[in-house]
């Protein structure tokens, strides 16, 4: 049984020809508490099916294997279970692929109960995948990257306990997506507007939370360190205030048991009403990280959601990319050091301004409900009190709040 606490060596299997993804891998690998002994990259032109990597570069492996002793193989490859068991077999050496890998670092980041359940619940999908032929791969199930779990649940050879267990945490977790979906439709009636910071994992979307909200969410240089959403009250320069929400970071090839698991925590970046795509402009490979968060953004239902692009690091922009280079609404921002926040929120303020309605409303004397109402659910600009009694006011809200409020009362326009 692998002690939890030890810190396994690694040798990593990963695509050639690809900087980028290699760097990353390597990182995701350190981040689990791995010491990435060395990184061996291979270009899969024809797959073997038994091992994935061909008789060749498997000698190869092998002999770096027996040159290093790793704990345990990486791998950045999609690995059917016969692959990984083969592997196994070959190298005498545990395999971990990138799913379980990135399951594993959940794992460590997941503090609130929420969070252990939709962790517990994708890490025993993706295992319940690859149930073929036994459980033997099980073997390390008490510790090691790629099977630690926050709850440590014990997983039996019975598939149908697994079964069992998947149905129980699935239960648990509709609670919790009811209850997220109620506090979503209280804040939808009251009018509230939300601005959700996305965006890839590590571009530093907490420390911009803490700068914008005055919070004190952990933020540490590492992947995935916020999985819990956060709300906070943020005020605009135009004087309205706002709800910022923080939440989980995207990555290439998300696992789509995260996907499913995060279900409850992803819809509340679907439900903003603006989106701060935040991008690390110091790097210079963000282009393909823009889209795969873009392209994650469709998969969650936020795909037609206004978004507004922050280009953050400013403090150490080099020659990636910045906000003058894009088309669409961006700024250019230090969430480390603060530079550029009031531009910023001057910008949320324009684009919320772009999706907000302004009409002025008629109310007479016996509709001191629907007023109260009204400055609840929006802004007003100007109140005038008419002389035979009631009130006419110059009223700025959302469309999606009008539209509800003017399905239900009766809103004579002025």
């Amino acid at each position: 049984m692998t002690d939890p606490h030890r810190r396994e060596r690694a040798v990593l299997l990963a695509p050639a020809g690809d900087d980028a993804r290699r760097r990353e891998f390597e990182s995701l690998a350190a981040s689990a508490g791995a010491e990435v002994l060395r990184t061996m990259t291979a270009a899969l032109r024809r797959p073997d099916p038994r091992t994935l990597i061909r008789s060749g570069k498997l000698n190869e492996l092998k002999r770096l294997c027996l040159a290093v002793s790793p704990t345990i193989v990486i791998v950045d490859f999609p690995l059917s279970p016969s692959q990984e068991r083969n592997l196994q077999k070959a190298l005498d050496c545990p395999i971990v692929n990138r799913t379980s890998l990135i399951l594993d670092i959940f794992a460590m980041r997941a503090r609130s109960s929420e969070g252990k359940l939709q962790v517990e619940l994708a890490q025993l999908r993706h295992l319940s995948t690859r149930l073929v032929g036994g459980w033997t791969h099980l073997e390390r199930q008490k510790g090691g990257i790629g099977l630690r779990g926050p709850g440590e649940t014990q997983l039996e050879t019975d598939r149908r306990l697994v079964s069992q267990r998947i149905r129980r945490l699935e239960s648990q977790l509709s609670g919790v997506m009811a209850r997220r979906r109620r506090g979503r439709a209280r804040r939808q009636r009251s009018g509230a507007i939300v601005v959700s910071l996305a965006g890839y994992t590590n571009v530093g979307k907490s420390t911009l939370f803490n700068r914008l909200a005055g919070a004190g969410v952990t933020a540490r240089d590492r992947p995935f360190d916020t999985l819990d959403p956060t709300i906070r009250r943020v005020g605009l320069p135009d004087g309205q205030v706002v709800l910022l929400s923080d939440t989980v970071g995207f990555i290439r090839d998300l696992p789509p048991e995260l996907v499913a698991a995060f279900h409850s925590t992803l819809e509340e970046i679907a439900a903003a009403d603006l989106i701060l795509h935040v991008i690390d402009a110091s790097l210079p490979d963000q282009m393909e990280r823009i889209d795969e968060v873009e392209r994650s953004l469709g998969q969650i239902g936020a795909g037609d959601k206004p978004v507004l692009r922050v280009f953050n690091k400013a403090d150490i922009i080099a020659t990636g990319l910045q906000a003058g280079d894009w088309a669409g609404p961006a700024a250019r921002v230090s969430a480390l050091t603060g530079a550029g926040v009031e531009p910023l929120l001057a910008k949320v303020a324009e684009c919320l301004s772009t999706s907000r309605l302004q009409r002025t409303i008629r109310l007479d004397a016996s509709q001191g409900r629907l007023r109260a109402l009204l400055y609840r659910r929006g802004r007003v600009l100007r109140e005038q009190l008419l002389p035979g009694g009631g009130w006419t006011l110059d009223m700025e809200m959302t469309r999606r709040a009008y539209d509800k409020l003017a399905s239900r009362e009766d809103l004579g326009a002025a």
